[in-house]
């Protein structure tokens, strides 16, 4: 409720109007150019605005609250609607719409003895595209109320779409080769000459990751110790999980979180508008990629 609607509420009820505004600090002329707005109705703007944050509103929710400025702008335009960035920021801002922010997380990579052996074939040739060039790997974790859940991804370089992942109450190497083995089978069992880049981790390092790998005919790569940009595409990627699915959340179960995780991925792969995609979901990007091919 605006200033001006609080002293009309006062002077409704027979209290003073000139000690109504000032106690609301508004001035006694501008309330009464108010009541003459408010008894003329409301302008075309007012009914553009209004219109505009239903539509606002409804790309806000189906996102689930994620979508900042910048993306419901985006998804505007995509319905044929021409709006100044300014005026979405400002209607946003008024109905306290905000997408989240990220928080920084914790160090969870603990260097293997194995990977100084590994390259780094990937060279930080994060630039989307050709799909299957390389994925990029890595593991994160969530709380709840039984303990930790782990998750290992495996996600597409070219196109950024999560190809594989697998959640589990452990870190153990297992962890990243069902991952691993979920990102194959996405692809048709189709992986021979893929670079499989991750960090350091004794995961990525170990010789039953080596082994799986070579069953595969994978092309191991790992970057440099504790040097997070070397796999930036993954940390990116767990930075949006925890922004726009995990953060201001508790879990009281793991498989409470693994359904919320679960259906997030989903709409990250098939509807999420990417920002280095040109702003297009991955599975829409590579199948575009594929039809210009």
């Amino acid at each position: 409720m605006s200033r001006y609607a609080c002293v009309a509420d006062q002077k409704a009820a027979g209290f003073p109007v000139t000690k109504a505004c000032e106690i609301a600090e508004v001035s006694t002329s501008g309330f009464y150019d108010w009541l003459k707005r408010e008894a003329a109705g409301p302008t075309e703007r007012q009914l553009a605005d209004d219109a505009l944050v239903e539509l606002i509103r409804e790309i806000f929710d189906a996102a689930d609250g994620n979508y900042g400025v910048p993306r419901i702008h985006r998804e505007l335009r995509s319905h044929g609607v021409v709006v100044n960035i300014k005026r979405v920021r400002r209607l946003m801002r008024q109905h306290g719409m905000a997408g989240r922010c990220i928080r920084r997380r914790c160090r969870t990579t603990f260097p293997g003895p194995d990977g100084y052996t590994i390259p780094d074939l990937v060279g930080r040739a994060f630039t989307p595209g050709r799909p299957d060039w390389a994925w990029c790997q890595d593991i994160t974790y969530v709380w709840t109320g039984e303990g930790w859940l782990y998750l290992a991804s495996v996600i597409d370089i070219g196109s950024r779409r999560l190809l594989g992942y697998s959640m589990a109450d452990h870190m153990r190497t297992e962890l990243v080769t069902a991952a691993l083995d979920m990102a194959i089978a996405a692809r048709g069992g189709h992986a021979a000459g893929v670079i499989a880049h991750a960090d350091r981790g004794s995961q990525y390092t170990s010789n039953a990751y080596l082994d799986h790998c070579q069953r595969h005919q994978l092309r191991p790569s790992v970057g440099r110790t504790g040097v997070c940009w070397d796999n930036s595409i993954a940390e990116s990627f767990w930075a949006s999980l925890k922004r726009e699915c995990l953060q201001g959340r508790v879990f009281a179960t793991r498989a409470e979180a693994r359904r919320k995780i679960f259906t997030w991925i989903n709409w990250y792969n098939t509807r999420r508008l990417h920002s280095s995609l040109d702003h297009t979901p991955p599975t829409r990007w590579e199948q575009q990629y594929l039809q210009a091919s």
